[in-house]
C-alpha cells in the first residue's frame, strides 16, 4: 500500500505550449489539466498568430486586440526576444474592452482588476506581458499550476526531441499536447523516455450567455469571465 501510494506521489503530468495574449478558455483548461506548464518562448516568433493577439465579442462581430511588436529585419527572433513597438497599446485595449463589455453581467466585478493589469503593464517583452495575463487570469479562475519558462531548463535540438528532454528535466511521467501536434509528434521517442503522450480533445464545450450574438467560442477567455463570472469553470472542461 505505501509502495503504491510512493508510486502515485511521483506522477507528474506536463505541458509545453508558447505564450499567448488572453487566450481562450481551451488553453486555461490545459494549464489546470497539469502540474507544471511550460511557456515555449525559445520558440520562434510567428505573425498573424495568437502570441500577441486575440479576439473579443463585438456589436458588429468579432475583433482583434493586437499588441504592436518589432518585427523589422527580425524575422527569426524567438517570443522571449519579441519587444513592443507601441508604448501605448494596453490603454487601446482597455477602452476598447470597457467599450463592448461595460454590459456584460459581471463586468463591474472584475472591472479594478483588469484596469490595474492593463493600464500598469509597463513590460518591454511580450513574453513577459502574456505571463502578466495569464497568472491573473489563472487566479481569478483559481487555478493553481506551476507556470515555468523553457528558458529555465536545458534546451536540445529536434522538435519531439527538445519535448522529451524538457519532460525528462522536469521529471514529467505524462506529457499532455494539443491535437494539432499529432502531424509532428515522434510518438515513439515518448515511448522510449517512458513518458506516456496523452492528446487533449477541445470538443465539447458549452455555450454560455453571451454579448452579441450569434454565439462564437473563438474568443478570449476574458468573454466568459467578464459574462459568467465565478461560475466560469462550469463552462470549462476537464481534459
Amino acid at each position: 500500500m505505501l509502495l503504491a501510494e510512493s508510486r502515485m506521489k511521483t506522477n507528474k503530468s506536463v505541458a509545453i505550449v508558447q505564450s499567448n495574449y488572453i487566450p481562450w478558455r481551451g488553453y486555461f483548461d490545459l494549464i489546470r489539466a497539469v502540474d507544471e506548464f511550460i511557456l515555449f518562448d525559445d520558440m520562434q516568433y510567428t505573425r498573424r498568430d495568437w502570441r500577441n493577439r486575440n479576439k473579443i465579442k463585438t456589436p458588429s462581430g468579432l475583433m482583434w486586440l493586437t499588441i504592436p511588436v518589432e518585427t523589422k529585419g527580425k524575422f527569426c527572433q524567438s517570443i522571449k526576444d519579441t519587444q513592443i513597438s507601441d508604448a501605448y497599446w494596453m490603454k487601446r485595449h482597455w477602452e476598447s474592452i470597457v467599450h463592448n463589455y461595460a454590459r456584460s453581467r459581471y463586468f463591474r466585478e472584475y472591472r479594478a482588476l483588469f484596469e490595474e493589469i492593463y493600464l500598469n503593464c509597463n513590460e518591454r517583452f511580450l513574453s513577459q506581458i502574456n505571463y502578466r495575463f495569464l497568472t491573473a487570469i489563472c487566479d481569478i479562475l483559481k487555478i493553481n499550476t506551476k507556470i515555468s519558462w523553457s528558458m529555465d531548463y536545458h534546451l536540445v535540438d529536434g522538435k519531439t526531441e527538445r519535448l522529451v528532454e524538457l519532460c525528462r528535466q522536469a521529471g514529467a511521467t505524462e506529457y499532455l499536447s494539443g491535437p494539432s501536434a499529432r502531424g509532428y509528434i515522434d510518438e515513439s521517442l515518448f515511448e522510449s523516455a517512458g513518458i506516456t503522450l496523452r492528446y487533449v480533445d477541445y470538443s465539447g464545450y458549452p455555450e454560455y450567455d453571451q454579448l452579441y450574438p450569434p454565439f462564437d467560442h473563438r474568443v478570449s477567455i476574458i468573454d466568459l469571465i467578464f459574462n459568467v463570472g465565478t461560475d466560469a469553470l462550469k463552462y470549462m472542461l476537464d481534459l
